[in-house]
């Protein structure tokens, strides 16, 4: 006689569960949807209901030089981060594997500190150091600050997969013959390659979007999408900027799907492995 009663308490608390949910996400993406329409907008303002259509303003930010050369910028800068990162943080992770003493963990959390510590303190320390070695006011310096930063998320990733990882596998293939470098680059590495790739776009996403650690190490040359969209806001506030927005987002949602599909990826192999 309680069973049916219990089922439907069941379902009221699963559909409050999901209302819950789902009022939380529409609060969190409400101001993301609501810039969306604006930047398709005819006029130079902000306003709804809008008074026509247009693709001006996107035509502004891929035709102007400054939107041009930050975007060039954010590519350098992204990109060489990405692969600085990925190795240096893929090479810290088969050490922290390999390694079996108590400091492990103390060791683990020095390198992920840069993730933990609050950003403007990151780029003070980094503005501060840099400035002593000629790295501020150029790119190096901010590729160096966003490997810096990226290395923490590969860390995080490969050291999650190794652990599903079979250390028979690489002994199994140096009982063949390989030698360590050969194993690494034929057994490891295929199994790895999802949660390396999935670390990389961690690492792009990261630098794509960093801003603080760019405004401190940054000259007037060095201008990234972040702080093109920041001079917008305050010296020429156009729908453009909602473009350039709307761009970000896209950008972020599509490589946010990437790392989804590398992780599911990343799972599928582990399981397979083991």
């Amino acid at each position: 006689m309680t069973g049916g009663p219990r089922s439907l308490a069941q379902l009221a608390g699963s559909a409050s569960l999901q209302g819950f949910c789902a009022l939380g996400l529409a609060f969190l993406i409400a101001p993301i949807v609501v810039i969306i329409p604006l930047s398709f907008n005819a006029e130079a303002l902000f306003h709804y209901p809008m008074q026509g259509v247009s693709l001006r303003w996107y035509a502004a930010v891929v035709t102007s030089s400054g939107w041009h050369r930050a975007l060039v910028n954010s590519l350098i800068v992204g990109i060489s981060a990405t692969c600085l990162a990925t190795l240096l943080g893929g090479l810290a992770a088969l050490g922290l594997n390999r390694l079996r003493t108590r400091w492990k963990t103390l060791l683990t959390c020095l390198m992920i500190s840069p993730m933990i510590i609050p950003g403007v303190i990151t780029a003070l320390a980094l503005f501060l150091f840099f400035s002593n070695l000629g790295l501020t006011g150029n790119l190096v310096g901010i590729t160096v600050g966003h490997t810096i930063l990226g290395i923490p998320f590969v860390i995080l990733t490969l050291t999650a997969a190794l652990a599903g990882f079979d250390a028979n596998l690489l002994r199994a293939a140096s009982s063949l013959g390989a030698n360590p470098v050969t194993a690494l680059r034929r057994v490891l590495l295929p199994i790895l390659l999802p949660a390396v790739a999935s670390s990389a776009v961690f690492v792009f996403v990261t630098s794509f979007d960093e801003f603080i650690v760019t405004l401190f190490l940054a000259g007037p040359e060095q201008i990234t999408l972040p702080l093109q969209m920041w001079t917008g806001v305050h010296d020429d506030v156009t729908p453009a900027i909602l473009a350039a927005a709307t761009l970000f987002v896209l950008i972020s949602i599509a490589m946010l799907a990437m790392i989804e599909i590398l992780r599911r990826r990343t799972a599928r192999l582990t399981v397979a492995a083991t």
